[in-house]
């Protein structure tokens, strides 16, 4: 009851509605659409919930209905919510002036496909301009206008460089695009991810080469299905260009190449920086092919299906928006990668306290499913335990979702969990994990100035985790460039969960190498 009174108290908010009594008459065509829009609204505002209060009236006086007008109540609502596929999730009775009072809640939860893109490429290449222009259907003012609806910290926005990984939803509905006139507005985000039949969601990294270690989580620690390698017409391949392109074909994801600010250069100049693009590909093993037209989106995604080294490569101008159609016809076309049937794990990347709600956390679900009301173990912790919470509520986008699947990125309030106890690289899981201090590893060097051998520390990233680790022994006397082995290593701060067959990226300043994690020792 003491709901209803703090319901009734606060009165009708963005996603509460009160209703005395519903009955067939409600039904009736015209006003059966209207309380249907209504409620989608409220749905909308609520980020994926709607609260009704029945048996009160419009100025929140507690009235109490008979049983009968209760039941047929309900049946309204639930043809409301069938209406719009929504479903009713929750209802609370309680007896009042010999009648009932009751709460009902309203969710929003329709299956959909959701891709993960993550883009990379050298500083002002215009990465964050090509996907700002993207969701809204705006062309830029050539000085990266856009770009702002991704930089979100003061010192981005001031100097136009990105310091921190941003994310950026996508949509469509029955294969048309939906813009966003602001994407910087909560409630926009809802809208689409609410509305959308596929969503497409950028995670949108860093260029900039000091902050590398933060590209590199970005594209590790996110469930990444393809990645977005951005190159400045004017500009060409550059170092970073490279590594980027390393670090996504060491995490064997599928690259498409944008080239950008085509505005700004001649033919001579495209073609050769294309041939750049071309020639750095092949040197990897990769087939570039330019796409020119929609129609060459929908055949290279078919062929993408048996053969993986295609990299599809766009011509793109942030000010005319030339070739944004094709980014838009094989977004649309592109199949989700990653689908899992093992128990639910999420690697955290954020933690937040928040005002009126607790802890929360956010990252992307690597596998299974995560459900409001549902216990999780969160760690490990310092002494290598686990802590089992309950997830209060999910949200993506801002938008409140009952249920999350594999690729969501999400945010997780938590009870239990205490904020200055967390910290990113920890997991949340339905199993409880076993935490790992030693692991052995198969390893190859990209490059290094000198010989790698046994007491070595450099930076090792794998997921959401970035921590120094030793090379306690190996198989080898000595590493050097092109070099693979077997190597022992231990956590050197804290102990993580990690499994076999997990890849990773080791660096010191700049990445040295690769690994695949083949036996956990301790």
């Amino acid at each position: 009851m003491e709901k209803v009174l703090q319901l009734v108290r606060r009165g009708e908010g963005e996603n509460v509605e009160f209703k005395e009594f519903l009955t067939p008459y409600h039904l009736r065509e015209g006003r059966f659409r209207q309380l249907a829009c209504q409620m989608n609204h409220r749905i909308i505002m609520g980020k994926g919930v709607a609260v009704y209060v029945v048996g009160v009236s419009d100025n929140g006086e507690l009235k109490g209905i008979d049983d009968k007008k209760f039941s047929e109540t309900l049946e309204v609502l639930k043809k409301l919510a069938e209406e719009i596929e929504a479903e009713i999730t929750s209802v609370e009775r309680y007896e009042v002036n010999g009648g009932y009072v009751g709460v009902v809640e309203v969710r929003k939860s329709k299956a959909k496909e959701h891709i993960l893109v993550g883009t990379a490429g050298h500083v002002d290449h215009g990465k964050s301009t090509l996907v700002g222009c993207l969701i809204t259907g705006k062309p830029d003012d050539g000085d990266g206008a856009t770009r702002v609806y991704l930089d979100v910290l003061k010192h981005e926005i001031e100097r136009g460089l990105s310091a921190e990984i941003s994310f950026a939803v996508f949509g469509y509905k029955n294969g048309r695009v939906l813009r966003m006139k602001n994407p910087t507005s909560k409630t926009e985000k809802a809208m689409v991810v609410e509305t959308a039949d596929k969503l497409v969601s950028f995670v949108d990294t860093v260029g900039h080469e000091p902050w590398l270690r933060t590209t590199i989580r970005g594209l590790l620690g996110q469930k990444i299905d393809y990645g977005l390698l951005v190159v400045a017409a004017n500009d060409g391949v550059m170092r970073t260009t490279k590594e980027h392109l390393g670090i996504m074909l060491a995490m064997d994801l599928p690259v498409i190449v944008a080239v950008t600010k085509a505005d700004m250069v001649d033919d001579a100049k495209l073609n050769q920086v294309l041939e750049e693009v071309s020639a750095t590909l092949k040197r990897v093993g990769r087939v570039p092919t330019v796409l020119k037209s929609k129609l060459d989106a929908k055949r290279v995604v078919e062929m993408l299906n048996t053969n993986k080294l295609l990299v599809p490569v766009i011509v793109t101008s942030a000010v005319t928006l030339e070739g944004y159609d094709i980014l838009e016809e094989i977004f649309l076309q592109l199949p989700k990668r990653y689908t899992s049937d093992e128990d639910f794990l999420m690697y955290i990347d954020k933690i937040y306290r928040v005002t009126g709600v607790g802890t929360v956390v956010s990252g992307s679900v690597k596998s299974g499913e995560l459900a409001e009301g549902e216990e999780v173990y969160i760690g490990p912790l310092q002494d290598g335990s686990f802590r089992k919470v309950r997830v209060q509520s999910i949200e993506m986008h801002h938008y409140r979702i009952d249920k999350a699947k594999p690729g969501d990125i999400i945010g997780v309030a938590l009870k239990g969990a205490r904020y200055d106890e967390l910290r990113r690289g920890m997991v949340l899981s339905k199993k409880e994990p076993r935490a790992v201090w030693e692991f052995e590893a198969e390893v190859y060097v990209f490059t290094h100035p000198t010989l790698i051998s046994a007491g070595y520390e450099p930076v090792m990233h794998v997921e959401t985790i970035s921590e120094t680790v030793t090379f306690l022994d190996m198989d080898k006397e000595y590493l050097k460039s092109g070099d693979r082995g077997i190597v022992r290593m231990q956590f050197k701060y804290h102990p993580h969960f990690v499994y076999e067959g997990q890849k990773f990226i080791f660096r010191e300043g700049r990445s040295k190498g690769m690994g695949e994690i083949v036996r956990v020792i301790r």
